[in-house]
């Protein structure tokens, strides 16, 4: 069977994860392995509505914020030197990475 490491990240900052992706597919070119992605993920959106006035006297005004998580998908052939590059990739903080060992 052939193995494949699954990278998955998440972040609130787009161009963190775009800067990510983009060191990791130069490595996996240097390197001849084989890559996929980076493929986007659906972007969780966490909304919260707040009151303006504290006291609820005065006209009914909201706040709305909104908080997006984005998140990619690598699959990238899993040699163990292209792994050990991967792994010296500096990870920006707010940035979660997981990468897991999969059978294909």
């Amino acid at each position: 069977m052939v193995q494949r490491a699954r990278i998955k990240l998440a972040s609130i900052e787009i161009d963190k994860i775009n800067q990510v992706c983009a060191s990791i597919k130069e490595i996996a070119d240097k390197a001849g392995t084989e890559l996929r992605g980076p493929i986007p993920l659906p972007t969780k959106r966490l909304k919260l509505t707040t009151r303006r006035s504290p006291s609820g006297e005065g006209k009914a005004t909201w706040e709305r914020y909104e908080m997006r998580i984005h998140k990619r998908l690598i699959d990238l052939a899993a040699d163990e030197r292209t792994l050990r590059l991967v792994m010296r990739v500096p990870i920006p903080e707010n940035l979660n990475i997981e990468i897991e060992m999969v059978d294909v």
